[in-house]
């Protein structure tokens, strides 16, 4: 079965903790600080592979995580690096967050490779906690904590024109003739399950990438059959070709179909359904009926007033493909070209930093003690030397409820207030 959905759990490396040692030495009693600094967690990237074309790696296997830093050690030696883990995917791949949908990365276009979940950065060691009042500083910092997310994959086809319409009405026929795809083809429903991509090329014109979207059913927005399956990959798409069996050489009327396909694509996005469409009235070598009763004359008087043009073609002569081809590729002309692209809508690294906040304040000997784990991982990864750093500590305090609870426990300006290894006056 063709893959082109899986749901699985990410995870970035967590940074190493800084070191907490003292200089020992002969002839040097009272050594300084020299906890070396934690190496840096590994990142989570996706990359895309051309040589893929389905998640089938992503069905069995559904825990992924990058390699942790290691933490700092005596002497200043400096924690290893954890390593990154490049996931590979498929042109066309999104990336979603899983609980609520939103697009994290689209893996079309220029974008082949995005970072998703950045490692946590390592703690420092305790020889950068030394100052002129505290010489002997017993507090390293702890590196900052791994990300990590559920996300869902969606492969959706990156095509140019989209073959849509009914099982078996020839759509797969016509891909294998205009071009060099190889689509598996036989006289029942369903044989297409796999979306098939073929580039058209055509003389003095430019050429186009097609593909055969498998055949859709009554009630596929709702799911009926594989109806979801199918129409993710129609998104992408700058128009549609609608194929039907002119010669209704399984009973159906091609008119009815065309509606109820698309009501379908209405259902499933209206965007979609307002997308130029051309009409393929295929199977035309098999049509015995008299002039009056013409099936392509019937299409053209319902749709052609309507701005869709109709084209009778033979998928098994050739007859009429040429025109159809050449008309699709000047519509294409007038049209962006641009590969559609989902615009990022969820960002990991500014919803996972204020989730949930544990902490406690609590007073000691006139002090306010601040603790908590995500406290700890601001710290991890703050400078707060640096006048932007100390900008997000001051609105970290905020957005946390931190500077309100302080304020409700009565502290006064000049107090002091301990986070760990941080010290600080207290003031508006």
């Amino acid at each position: 079965m063709f893959a082109d959905r899986a749901k699985i759990y990410i995870r970035s490396g967590k940074g190493g903790d800084g070191h907490c040692s003292f200089r020992r030495e002969l002839y040097v009693p009272n050594g300084g600080p020299d906890g070396g600094d934690g190496g840096r967690g590994g990142d989570l990237i996706f990359e895309v592979d051309e040589g893929l074309n389905t998640l089938a790696d992503y069905r069995h296997k559904r825990k992924f995580a990058a390699g942790d830093g290691e933490p700092g050690g005596k002497r200043r030696c400096h924690g290893k690096d954890g390593k990154d883990l490049v996931l590979y995917v498929p042109e066309g791949t999104v990336i979603k967050e899983a609980v609520t949908g939103k697009v994290i990365a689209d893996m079309s276009g220029e974008n082949r490779r995005q970072t998703v979940l950045k490692g946590g950065k390592g703690g420092l060691g305790n020889q950068h906690f030394a100052t002129a009042t505290m010489q002997v500083p017993k507090y390293a910092q702890p590196g900052q904590p791994a990300r990590e997310l559920e996300v869902s994959l969606e492969l959706k086809v990156i095509a140019d024109v989209g073959l849509i319409g009914f099982p078996n009405v020839g759509k797969s026929t016509l891909l294998s003739r205009v071009t060099n795809a190889e689509p598996k083809i036989a006289n029942y429903h369903f044989t297409t399950l796999n979306p098939n991509l073929g580039v058209v090329d055509l003389d003095g014109a430019k050429g186009f990438v097609m593909a055969d979207i498998p055949g859709l059913i009554e009630g596929a927005s709702e799911g009926v059959g594989l109806g979801h399956e199918f129409l993710r990959h129609i998104e992408r798409t700058k128009m549609m070709i609608h194929v039907v069996d002119a010669a209704g050489t399984e009973g159906r009327d091609p008119i009815d179909d065309i509606y109820k396909i698309n009501a379908e694509l209405e259902a499933y996005n209206p965007e979609i359904a307002k997308r130029p469409q051309v009409i393929a009235a295929n199977k035309t070598d098999l049509i015995c009926s008299t002039p009056e009763e013409d099936p392509v004359e019937r299409l053209r008087t319902e749709f052609e007033p309507k701005g869709i043009k109709v084209f009778p073609i033979s998928g098994a002569t050739g007859k009429g493909i040429s025109e159809l081809l050449y008309y699709v590729s000047a519509q294409l002309d007038t049209m962006d070209r641009t590969p559609v692209v989902f615009e990022q809508e969820y960002f990991p690294d500014e919803e996972l930093i204020y989730e949930e906040l544990p902490y406690t304040v609590e007073i000691e000997d006139g002090m306010y003690v601040v603790e908590g784990p995500k406290i700890e991982k601001m710290l991890g990864y703050t400078n707060l030397d640096s006048e932007k750093g100390f900008a997000f500590f001051q609105k970290f305090l905020k957005e946390t409820g931190i500077l309100d609870e302080l304020e409700s426990r009565g502290i006064q300006e000049g107090d002091t207030v301990r986070m760990y290894g941080l010290q600080f006056d207290y003031y508006k």
